[in-house]
């Protein structure tokens, strides 16, 4: 007898899974709820490819995830194309080009799936799903509060009430560098150790800039503190433009959202590098995995924009389990509008296909919690 060596059809790459019921019917409500909230503000959605040519899908903010991309030939018009690692680029190609005659400030939102060469060690999933907003054609601290306050209130509207927002300025340690003038390998060694927040190589390598760098490592934390300790470092213009940058946006989402819990992190550069500006990463309280991403960049043809693209499966997992639809079956013959008025009081109806000689049995079988008898749905028991 030879040994069945053939693949078993279940196994999938790396970083791949199926999503199985109920869990995929509460990952489509849940864009729904969220897609709902960005409408609700004036965001309209907008629908990119999953693929396109590679030269457009990495240009401007692109290229900031080219390592990211799946590439393939297009068999049509032998040109490389590039299935897409993040929508945002591809919503700022929209923007510039068909939509580049529309008024701004340009609100757009989307939702799909993203598919990534390699996952990280905290979120290993390769093809995830992204839900998001973006706001073109502004430069402001009201635009840049405005996409944290609708992302709170879409995340509070599925039941996330109670995240936190970390405010970052990836652009804050390059600036010192430059303005230090540090180059080459100091530079090299020097942003290796901000990342890592290695306080003592930071001290190492950050020559004239070791101390204010050391002080700004210590700055993370609630948001008021933090930024006292900020305003309290001796900080070069252009950096200080930025921090007074951070101030306004925090300022301008706390008037209107006092109770929001917002972090700061100013040395913190996680993320995509075509950010700009303030930039937010979302978290749930006790986990590491990040809920949404986002921040001011500059569109593909030198525009303003800010944007928070959330990510569903990660939501899931962070949500307590939620209640599955009550399932009922209908008996053999059942009158439709019977079936109509369960479906609309929220039951999810299993008609029977044949006449059967056990409806409660079947039931059963099928996972049903309800029955139709006499046009009533009466709750399955162990006797019924």
């Amino acid at each position: 007898m030879t040994e069945d060596t053939s693949p078993n059809p279940a196994l999938l790459p790396s970083g791949l899974r199926d999503l199985l019921p109920p869990e995929a019917e509460v990952e489509a409500a849940t864009v729904s709820a969220l897609m709902e909230t960005f409408s609700a503000h004036g965001y309209q959605r907008v629908k990119p490819p999953l693929i396109e040519f590679e030269d457009g899908l990495l240009a401007g903010s692109g290229a900031a995830v080219t390592d990211q991309i799946f590439r393939v030939m297009d068999p049509d018009t032998h040109r490389m194309m590039g299935v897409r690692a993040d929508m945002t680029p591809q919503v700022a190609r929209i923007a510039a080009t068909r939509l580049a005659g529309h008024p701004r400030p340009l609100r757009l939102s989307y939702a799909g799936q993203c598919l990534r060469v390699r996952g990280s060690q905290i979120a290993p999933e390769r093809q995830v799903a992204q839900a998001g907003i973006e706001l073109l054609g502004v430069d402001s601290a009201a635009a840049d509060a405005e996409i944290v306050l609708v992302g709170a209130e879409a995340l509070g509207g599925v039941g996330m009430g109670r995240v936190s927002f970390d405010l970052t300025l990836p652009q804050l340690a390059p600036t010192l560098l430059d303005e230090a003038g540090i180059s080459g390998t100091s530079r090299l060694a020097l942003t290796r150790a901000l990342d890592r927040k290695d306080a003592a190589a930071v001290a190492e390598h950050g020559g004239a800039l070791a101390r204010l760098l050391t002080d700004l490592l210590l700055v993370a934390g609630p948001v008021a503190p933090a930024l006292e300790m900020l305003e309290a470092a001796r900080l070069p213009p252009l950096a200080a433009a930025l921090c007074a940058r951070l101030r306004e946006t925090v300022q301008a989402i706390l008037r209107q959202a006092p109770d929001l819990r917002l972090t700061l992190d100013p040395i913190e550069f996680r993320g995509f590098r075509y950010h700009t500006g303030v930039c937010v990463t979302v978290f749930a309280p006790g986990r590491h995995e990040e809920l949404g991403r986002g921040g001011r960049y500059v569109s593909g043809d030198g525009e303003p924009a800010t944007g928070l693209t959330l990510y569903p499966d990660a939501m899931l997992r962070a949500l307590p389990p939620r209640a599955t639809r009550r399932r009922a079956f209908l008996p053999w013959n059942t009158p439709h509008d019977q079936g109509a008025a369960l479906r609309d009081g929220g039951f999810a109806t299993l008609s029977a296909l044949a006449d059967g000689p056990d409806p409660a049995d079947e039931a059963r079988r099928l996972g049903c919690t309800h029955i139709m008898r006499d046009g009533v749905a009466v709750l399955i028991t162990t006797e019924s």
